[in-house]
């Protein structure tokens, strides 16, 4: 376990298909309540998926002014949000801190893609007239660039690619930055909105899609799943060192022990079938922390309901944990697959969990399959304490990510 500077999680912030905050957010996970509906931000009749996690009635311009709002892609207008909702949350007063050690580490999967493909579009059949901030709009980077900017954070700024392992990843690195001693404070998360007709038929494509048009769609560990459902959203944490939080008399959720990411060179879509590079990353985190893996209270499962993807971390926890792995479960029942964001909310909800001694359930789950046979928190969320949580997320081109955090000790 890393000796120096400790990192802690002072301030949270999201919107997901589940509400225009993480607390909306969170009761409705604890509920069981699905986000997955009909898909309106676009026509999709004549498509074969018509469903996903959409974001219900929000508003941009209450985070950016409406400039800003038609020069900017959906994703970074989350993440803004998101930023915005984080920042308040933990009371900090940026005009009393150097700007130079504030910084922001977001990751993101596709990204700016809606930006993308409107500059296709408009250049197509020989068209001349683009947005001229429409390239730089699309750009990977454009999320953590415009949220510093936003708020004149002058410190460390960087934006981790790493496709559903992003959001994990950016939070780990933003509070290595910290404890290098780069930064006291980092706006870390992830940000991702890839509802669009060419994200549903390409993803649909490599068969990762579920087929079912209803909100039950996605099925996490159950013998019947057959696929993921895309979504949009984004989560913010507050990281800071311990002793500025101290100093300010922050109010700290968790303290974030340490990550690891490596990649599984198995094949750029499917992961790892016998669960070892999946195990190697989990294993990592965890004796990086400090920690025994009989420590850990809860599994913040990558849970995608693919066949494959939650048969590969079942396998992998069962490495690890052997007989006495803790409760896994998985949101995407619930939110959808929000790519480069989904571990930036699982980080989010985790935290809840501490906090709140609950785990949120896996719901859609009714049929038992006998290769996935851990304790999954069926349906019904449960009360328990949360001690330590691990939290996986495994992307497309093999890149895996976990993060470990912990319920604050009296020490703090």
């Amino acid at each position: 376990m890393f000796q120096g500077r400790r990192v802690v999680i002072t301030g949270l912030g999201a919107v997901t298909p589940l509400g225009l905050t993480l607390t909306e957010t969170w009761q409705n996970l604890i509920q069981g309540v699905s986000g997955i509906g009909p898909i309106t931000l676009f026509d999709a009749h004549d498509l074969p998926v018509r469903v996903a996690g959409e974001i219900k009635g929000f508003e941009p311009a209450n985070y950016l002014d409406r400039k800003l709002v038609r020069r900017t892609s959906r994703t970074t207008q989350l993440a803004m949000a998101a930023a915005t909702m984080a920042l308040q949350n933990a009371t900090l007063d940026l005009t009393k801190i150097d700007p130079g050690a504030v910084g922001v580490s977001l990751g993101a999967g596709v990204a700016g893609l809606d930006k993308t493909v409107e500059g296709v579009l408009s250049s197509a059949d020989g068209g001349t007239r683009v947005n001229p901030l429409g390239v730089v709009s699309s750009l990977a980077n454009m999320p953590a660039a415009l949220v510093a900017a936003q708020f004149n954070l002058q410190g460390p700024n960087a934006t981790t690619v790493t496709a559903c392992a992003s959001g994990v990843q950016s939070i780990g690195e933003g509070a290595e930055m910290i404890r290098r001693g780069w930064a006291e404070v980092m706006l870390a998360g992830g940000s991702e909105a890839p509802i669009l007709r060419i994200s549903i038929l390409g993803f649909h494509a490599t068969g990762a899609l579920a087929q079912r048009n209803d909100p039950a769609a996605c099925r996490p560990f159950d013998a019947t799943r057959d696929g993921t459902v895309l979504a949009e959203g984004s989560a913010v944490l507050i990281l800071e060192e311990l002793t500025h939080a101290q100093k300010r008399g922050a109010r700290i959720y968790a303290e974030v022990l340490a990550h690891a990411t490596n990649l599984d060179t198995n094949n750029i879509v499917e992961p790892d079938m016998t669960g070892q590079s999946a195990a190697q990353t989990m294993r990592a985190a965890i004796s990086r922390s400090g920690l025994q893996p009989g420590e850990i209270s809860y599994i913040h499962a990558h849970g995608t309901a693919t066949k494959a993807n939650d048969l590969a971390e079942t396998r992998g926890i069962k490495i690890v944990f052997g007989e006495k792995a803790p409760p896994v479960s998985s949101i995407k029942s619930m939110l959808g697959h929000t790519l480069g964001a989904a571990g930036s909310i699982g980080v989010a909800v985790s935290t809840k969990a501490i906090t709140e001694s609950q785990i949120p359930p896996t719901t859609n789950y009714s049929t038992p399959d006998p290769d996935c046979d851990l304790d999954y928190v069926p349906n019904k969320a449960r009360q328990v304490a949360v001690n330590a949580v691990l939290i996986n997320a495994f992307g497309f081109g093999g890149q895996n990510a976990c993060l470990v955090i912990r319920k604050t000790s009296g020490s703090i």
